[in-house]
């Protein structure tokens, strides 16, 4: 039986259409064996594809506007949608039924300094209405260290991929009070990608029919099912936690059966980075992004 690696930027329940093709099932019926990674810090996923390493790997088409920016075009192509909005949320220390985003402003807030995740929030803050320059903006590490410095008692607010804020709330430190993927509106958030010759291969093909019945199944099965399926992979965050995150996402729209990364979603990723002046130029579809293939 071939074996597939797959190989994540970032581990969480916010990438459930990739890991749920692991724990769903949906490999193994197309007769794959599997094995999964995650990237080093600050190392590319997509190294991972150019060494062989890793047939498939969890990414963002933001990385090829930033490759293009650089003079330089990525050999992977972006071949399948895996969120169709951004999946943080923010986490207040204090209960708040009637949140809104102008409460931000001159609060102290723990951000995700990561490049995408700092562009949404801008982009967020922008669609919001409410200037960004006013609040007062936390550096507080990765994911691990803003989540530790959070609970310790730093910050009014946090910014944070599910499941954390979750987690946080169940902890009782602290009450999840909004959703940053309504307010950016639908986009190609996060895809896959891969090497061109290994997605039109036997191989390539299977992994897109896989991927294709992972999606149908996101969008058709209880949370809670998801989420006992996954629980294995998620040793640290409670099932009902992992449970709640999961339907908070499929009720939010995160992941339409389609797999395809669509001229709007890429139009969309296209806008937020021009706001924030992070592309010269729209770039292509072509030069990032390709069609799977089933």
């Amino acid at each position: 039986m071939p074996s597939i690696h797959i190989q994540f930027t970032l581990f969480s329940a916010f990438y459930s259409p990739l890991i749920s093709t692991m724990t769903g099932g949906f490999l193994a019926k197309e007769g794959f064996d599997y094995e999964w990674s995650v990237a080093t810090p600050g190392v590319s996923a997509l190294a991972a594809l150019e060494d062989g390493t890793a047939q498939v790997v969890q990414s963002t088409i933001s990385q090829g506007f930033h490759s293009l920016e650089k003079g330089r075009q990525d050999k992977a192509r972006h071949f399948a949608l895996i969120n169709d909005m951004d999946g943080f949320f923010l986490t207040s220390r204090s209960p708040d039924n009637d949140f809104e985003w102008s409460k931000l402003e001159g609060a102290d807030v723990l951000v995700h300094h990561g490049g995408q995740p700092m562009t949404m929030f801008k982009y967020a803050c922008f669609k919001a209405g409410i200037d960004v320059a006013k609040i007062n903006v936390i550096d507080a590490g990765n994911a691990k260290e803003m989540d530790a410095a959070f609970r310790a008692g730093t910050g009014q607010y946090i910014h944070q991929q599910g499941p954390a804020p979750q987690q946080i709330e169940a902890d009782g430190a602290g009450y999840v009070v909004a959703a940053l993927g309504p307010v950016v509106g639908s986009c190609a958030f996060s895809s896959l990608a891969t090497m061109p010759d290994w997605l039109a291969s036997d191989e390539g093909k299977a992994f897109c029919r896989a991927y294709q019945s992972t999606r149908e199944y996101m969008s058709k099965t209880s949370a809670s099912d998801i989420a006992k399926a996954e629980k294995p992979l998620f040793p640290n965050i409670d099932e009902a936690v992992l449970a709640q995150c999961i339907h908070a996402y499929q009720s939010m729209g995160c992941w339409p059966p389609h797999m395809e990364i669509t001229d709007q979603g890429f139009a969309a990723m296209l806008d937020i980075f021009a706001h924030d002046g992070k592309i010269t130029t729209r770039h292509h579809y072509d030069a990032i992004c390709m069609k799977p293939h089933i």
